[in-house]
């Protein structure tokens, strides 16, 4: 019981991982908060859906989903976050909610209220790892996301596009007055962090069989406890958090039982984990780590 925790909770923790670190490395850079992202996650699960039931391919449904919500969320910072970056965090901040509830909307309307099956078939085997099973869903999440986590600490970190990041986000007016096209860092950022958005939609969709206009609620306020318990604008502290609100939700559930609602385990450990440490678990990129 013991490992087949800790799996689900790795799992889980993978796909909170995938959910938040889009909008933390957006934090990093424009200072908000943007709750629109989790509207790019319904997007890539929906577009996702219908590419796999008229391919019947779930590669193809990951790239057409990724590339749907990337185009999405360049959309949204051309149009909607460039004209108001200018007039602090709280009205982009705003801006995104309405997005985000309208969007809502927008796949109740076109895609109908109602649920829809996503039954993928994974092309991966169940295996067994010390009495617990791992079925071929919850490999391929493992496999995706530790591949995407690392792909992405690697272009942080070794990279051009990382090294730009990196200045942008801790003084983006030096850096444009360097050389820098903070303009074009902060699109591809975007465009970076909707398309991770997309590949948690998928996952999601496949993970649990369904797929619904309201799917990014639950996600949307996790994302927000997870970017803050990481230390703001921090990628490696929002994987970090990710897995530990991961773990403890499935080993409280686990061994405790539905004592309190399980979507409510995120903030008890966040309050927990502020009283002691009120910078999050890592501190912010703009502090210089």
């Amino acid at each position: 019981m013991v490992v087949s925790s800790l799996i689900n909770g790795i799992v889980l923790g993978s796909l909170y991982a995938l959910i938040a670190l889009g909008p933390s490395l957006l934090y990093g850079i424009l200072r908000i908060l943007d709750i629109a992202n989790v509207a790019g996650l319904t997007l890539g699960a929906y577009t996702g859906l219908k590419v796999f039931n008229a391919t019947h391919s779930l590669l193809a449904a990951l790239v057409v989903a990724m590339l749907a919500s990337a185009a999405f969320g360049y959309l949204l910072q051309r149009f909607l976050y460039r004209p108001i970056l200018g007039r602090g965090p709280l009205i982009p901040l705003i801006a995104s909610i309405g997005m985000f509830i309208a969007m809502e909307e927008v796949f109740r309307l076109v895609f109908g209220p109602y649920p829809l099956d996503f039954p993928a078939p994974v092309p991966l085997p169940t295996v067994h790892v010390g009495g617990a099973v791992v079925t071929g869903v919850q490999l391929l999440i493992l496999i995706v996301g530790v591949a995407v986590l690392v792909g992405t600490w690697y272009a942080l970190r070794r990279t051009r596009l990382g090294l730009l990041w990196r200045a942008t986000s801790q003084d983006r007016e030096t850096a444009s007055a360097m050389g820098v096209n903070t303009g074009l860092v902060i699109a591809t950022i975007f465009l970076i962090g909707y398309a991770l958005a997309a590949i948690s939609g998928v996952l999601l969709g496949v993970n649990y069989n369904t797929v619904y206009p309201t799917m990014g609620d639950i996600p949307a306020y996790k994302m927000l406890a997870i970017i803050v318990l990481g230390g703001l604008g921090n990628p490696l502290g929002t994987i970090l958090a990710a897995m530990l609100i991961g773990l403890v939700e499935t080993f409280v559930v686990s061994y405790v039982g539905f004592v309190l609602p399980r979507d409510a385990i995120a903030f008890i450990v966040l309050i927990v984990i502020l009283l002691v440490r009120p910078q999050g678990l890592l501190p912010g990129e703009s502090s210089g780590s």
